[in-house]
């Protein structure tokens, strides 16, 4: 059973802080592994001391687990040790003295121009109303770069029919407003006039891509799963492609044919510039092409 501490820091976080589902359901995960580690040792989260939170982290590293894993869920146990220590449950942070595991930089995953190209073209040849969810669904996370979680719980009403535009809900219940390409705004015209087909029986639904699951509309594993058959019929690595990959794709190229960083910011939805800065390697292979190819010296 999960602490009554450890819950009533999830009801703040959503509460005052407005956490996204998804944000929750990933503090619930990995509190739930911190305080199964400090069962073993007779202890409750609220207990812990710097040793415990370190012995944690170590058997994490012992355990193989990714670094950037590990700091995502210390960044987790800061944060509830902060509540606890803001609410008078402990008179202090034992986190505040334990260092994040160090950090590689790796370059985001992306795919090529012409292999979304190819994706596409698998998409528009898959046939019937299920066909046309999928190219509707892959034009608008290239033309947007929306988070999957964003995409697949798009409102029918986030389409505006007379503007280019789709309004969306990201985290923290942000709403930002993202430009909508033509190919993508033709997809969803005629993924819309199929859209009934595929209502769960025959009912209205709030949803742009209803489904018959528990939450009424495509999941992230439905999508996913979708985007891997059509990287086989591409012809692509299905390994290689995924949404996050598609989303890394649309920055990537944006910034390839010249966008700025801060443009690139605001349509990801990133609170953070330097969350963005991850895509500053295509600026520096683009600056070197720009070098090699017109300056002077470096023809000779």
């Amino acid at each position: 059973m999960m602490s009554r501490h450890v819950e009533a820091f999830l009801e703040m976080m959503a509460a005052e802080r407005g956490a996204a589902a998804n944000t929750l359901d990933a503090y619930r995960r990995d509190l739930e592994e911190y305080a199964g580690f400090l069962l073993g040792r007779g202890l409750v989260p609220e207990q812990a001391d710097e040793a415990s939170i370190r012995s944690f982290l170590a058997a994490m590293r012992k355990a193989g687990l990714a670094p950037r894993t590990a700091a995502r869920r210390l960044s987790a146990l800061r944060q509830f040790h902060r509540f606890l220590f803001g609410e008078g449950v402990r008179a202090e942070d034992p986190t505040s003295v334990v260092d994040s595991p160090r950090l590689g930089s790796p370059l985001p995953k992306y795919l090529s121009e012409d292999e979304v190209g190819m994706l596409l073209d698998a998409a528009r040849a898959k046939p019937g109303p299920a066909g046309l969810r999928t190219l509707a669904l892959l034009e608008l996370l290239y033309a947007t770069g929306l988070r999957v979680s964003e995409l697949v719980s798009l409102p029918l009403s986030a389409v505006a029919r007379d503007r280019p535009v789709l309004v969306v809900k990201g985290k923290g219940s942000k709403e930002r407003m993202v430009p909508v390409g033509e190919p993508a705004r033709q997809a969803l015209i005629e993924w819309r006039a199929a859209r009934e087909a595929l209502l769960p029986d025959g009912k209205p639904s709030r949803w742009l891509f209803p489904s018959t699951g528990r939450l009424g509309h495509l999941t992230r594993d439905g999508f996913a799963k979708a985007l891997g058959e059509l990287a086989v019929v591409a012809g692509i690595d299905p390994s290689r492609v995924s949404p996050h990959v598609l989303r890394h794709s649309f920055a990537s190229h944006l910034l390839a044919h010249g966008a700025d960083l801060r443009g690139v910011q605001q349509m990801l939805g990133h609170a953070d510039i330097a969350t963005t800065q991850i895509y500053t390697h295509v600026l520096e292979e683009r600056l070197k092409s720009l070098v090699r190819t017109h300056h002077p010296l470096a023809r000779k």
